[in-house]
């Protein structure tokens, strides 16, 4: 996931700059300042892939802020965002990447990122899951938001079943254990599939689900599961506990605590 920081001193226009860059690179993680000495705070904890920068600014402008970032950071995309041009030459001399011209748009962006001095190397993202103790999913230490907390539910069962496809009939008993109306949940099952779906698809995981005509599994190559690891003989950090808000995850818990108990004690 790119990360991007972007300045400008004026309200409006720095929620303009980031609203284009959100749309010419939707996967971004972008941090917005106002001021030169918080975005300078920040680049001590994180490094960003480009930064853009206005060049007007009251308390220190885009040209001289770029020069303090170029000191702490030698290799770094700076693009100027301004509304005059003549401004341009002073970005060559601290080795721009780009200048984009206000109005910004995410077309202006997308052609700058595409042009980048220092391109900017994607690592692979690794959708990362957690098992012992509360079920989690994350991606870069971040948190995947879902719409429906049944929809977790569901990918944690998936993950539960390591890498067996489950029938929608499975799937509605083990999610609605204490409801039978297995009507009205066969088209709530649909909705959970959906949003589990185009989440993982947002995320760049479009191929971690394997769906069936009635099945749904899980591609259990695809993730990095701390219970995966433990089958495979790593010792983690397994304490008894195993996706602790579901009911129906206490027989696989009650497997690993005899398995624990074979291996340490």
């Amino acid at each position: 996931m790119m990360r991007i920081f972007a300045i400008d001193d004026e309200k409006l226009a720095l929620e303009a700059l980031i609203s284009a860059i959100h749309k010419a690179v939707p996967m971004s993680e972008v941090y917005g300042f106002r001021n030169p000495s918080d975005l300078l705070e920040k680049l001590e904890e994180i490094v960003p892939d480009i930064v853009f920068l206005d060049v007007e600014m009251k308390k220190m402008n885009g040209i001289e802020l770029a020069e303090e970032i170029k000191k702490r950071v030698s290799e770094i995309n700076l693009i100027f965002a301004s509304g005059f041009s003549e401004y341009t030459k002073d970005a060559f001399t601290v080795h721009a990447s780009g200048y984009v011209m206000k109005p910004i748009t995410a077309e202006k962006i997308k052609n700058e990122i595409s042009n980048l001095r220092f391109p900017v190397v994607e690592k692979d993202k690794v959708l990362e899951i957690q098992t012992f103790g509360n079920f989690e999913i994350f991606v870069e230490n971040a948190p995947i938001p879902l719409k429906y907390n049944k929809s977790k539910e569901l990918l944690a069962y998936l993950i539960d079943r390591n890498g067996a496809l489950c029938s929608n009939g499975e799937l509605i008993s083990v999610l609605w254990e204490n409801d039978l109306d297995s009507k009205r949940h066969i088209s709530y099952l649909k909705n959970l599939r959906s949003d589990l779906a185009g989440t993982l698809e947002n995320f760049g995981f479009s191929d971690i689900l394997i769906r069936e005509w009635g099945k749904l599994g899980i591609q259990k190559e695809r993730v990095s599961c701390d219970y995966y690891r433990w089958l495979e003989g790593d010792k983690e950090a397994y304490r008894g506990e195993y996706m602790s808000q579901y009911s129906w995850a206490e027989y696989t818990n009650a497997i690993l605590m005899d398995d624990y108990q074979k291996r340490f004690q």
